[in-house]
């Protein structure tokens, strides 16, 4: 299961990369994987550091950290 997130992140990564800030339910739809394994491997980039995510009413806004 960790290969399957560790690749649905970097599906992630390159989905925002293209298309820069979207909100979850986009980021979803546009990978095309189940709602909880995205949500684990947003939840592994989080951590790493690699993307901001807020909250945007019912839904989350997900953009890569850009270095400053």
């Amino acid at each position: 299961m960790i290969t399957e997130i560790g690749i649905v992140a970097g599906e992630i990564w390159h989905y925002l990369d293209e298309h820069g800030e979207v909100v979850f339910s986009k980021l979803q739809k546009g990978i095309d994987r189940p709602k909880e394994l995205a949500l684990m491997s947003l939840g592994w980039l989080a951590r790493e550091g690699h993307v901001v995510v807020n909250q945007h009413g019912q839904d989350f806004r997900v953009a890569l950290r850009r270095p400053s």
